[in-house]
């Protein structure tokens, strides 16, 4: 298992994330805990989560659940200490959580209290802001996206607000460090420019989705990385499961998500998306590898990704993914991915 700097910071994590969003709604507490013994087993000693969790769907009443399944764990085996523990605050939002509330310093000390408690923990190691007040271009809303609307001294006050209170909280010990998710290039220049000047704390990390089939991150946010030590966390690195090649030849397998209520994958499982990930299957089958393994293994290639945050519905999908954090990539593997990439870039 490979360990990188979480950012600036002190800690170390595995560049493979255990993801948590589906406990408390795919998956059962026992599932949890099972992937959990198991991901630890392996090595891995970063698990990553948020307040308004489980998804699929986001509903008021299970919101906090997932925090919950991990606190139950600690509490039950007591090994706290063998994990480097991430959660998030929800931004303006439809009402799941906190009724509501756009990120500020007093919603920050409501949410975290919550989340300190359902997680059974007196610190979280990687407080992430879950998607930035003045909104973004996540989560595929890229392709309309304007923001010429948005007022600049409001953002910087906010930012000036969210910093106080964050430096308030590392020093009462309730957290170590901060992040951001879904953020911008210019969002996170400015987090970071704020926090020097005030002498606060700045971010070590940035939770966007990244993967072969989203590479927005490839450009600007990129030199962002390289120019303030801010590492990526890189989530749906298998764009929810399409990567997998599962959704081969557009087929939708017995028991996927594209079965279960969301057939487009939040806009993801497009023909376009399903073309790419059969090509990739392809130079997966050329060159003897795991699909799923490949694609993992070529996100841990990439300089500015410190881990890889990936989901699983069971231990069996957990085991198929683990074996990804010691794949090294031949130059052959990499130029027809690189191929590929190129006929199919952002192909949803």
């Amino acid at each position: 298992m490979k360990f990188n700097p979480l950012g600036h910071s002190e800690l170390m994590v595995s560049d493979l994330c255990l993801g948590t969003m589906t406990w408390g709604s795919k998956n059962t507490e026992a599932e949890g805990h099972a992937q959990i013994d198991r991901a630890l087993e392996y090595g891995l000693n970063f698990m990553d989560t948020a307040e308004m969790y489980p998804v699929l769907p986001v509903q008021a009443e299970t919101v906090g659940h997932t925090e919950a399944i991990v606190g139950n764990w600690f509490a039950k085996t007591g090994q706290r200490d063998k994990w480097i523990l991430a959660s998030k605050i929800a931004g303006v939002n439809d009402g799941w959580c906190r009724g509501g509330a756009a990120i500020s310093s007093g919603e920050i000390v409501k949410a975290l209290e919550g989340s300190l408690k359902r997680l059974k923990t007196d610190v979280i190691d990687l407080y992430q802001l879950h998607w930035p007040n003045r909104g973004s271009y996540a989560f595929r809303q890229n392709w309309e996206y304007d923001p010429s609307g948005q007022d600049r001294a409001a953002n910087i006050a906010h930012m000036e607000d969210v910093i106080g209170a964050l430096q308030e909280q590392i020093k009462a010990g309730k957290i170590r460090h901060f992040g951001l998710s879904n953020e911008s290039a210019w969002g996170t220049v400015r987090w970071c420019d704020v926090a020097e000047r005030m002498g606060g704390p700045r971010p070590v990390s940035i939770q966007n989705e990244y993967s072969l089939m989203h590479r927005l991150y490839d450009t600007d946010l990129a030199e962002v990385s390289a120019n303030e030590g801010v590492g990526l966390l890189a989530y749906s690195p298998l764009a929810f499961g399409i990567l997998t090649g599962k959704y081969r030849g557009g087929v939708v397998p017995d028991g996927s998500r594209a079965q279960d209520g969301d057939s487009t994958l939040h806009g993801r499982l497009t023909e376009r998306a399903v073309a790419a990930a059969d090509a990739y299957g392809d130079v997966a089958a050329k060159h003897g590898l795991n699909q799923t393994q490949m694609v993992l293994a070529w996100c841990r290639t990439r300089p500015f990704v410190t881990s890889s945050i990936f989901g699983a519905t069971s231990v069996a999908q957990l085991e198929e993914i683990l074996p990804a954090s010691e794949l090294e990539l031949s130059e052959e593997v990499m130029s027809d991915i690189a191929a590929v990439a190129r006929q199919y870039p952002l192909p949803y």
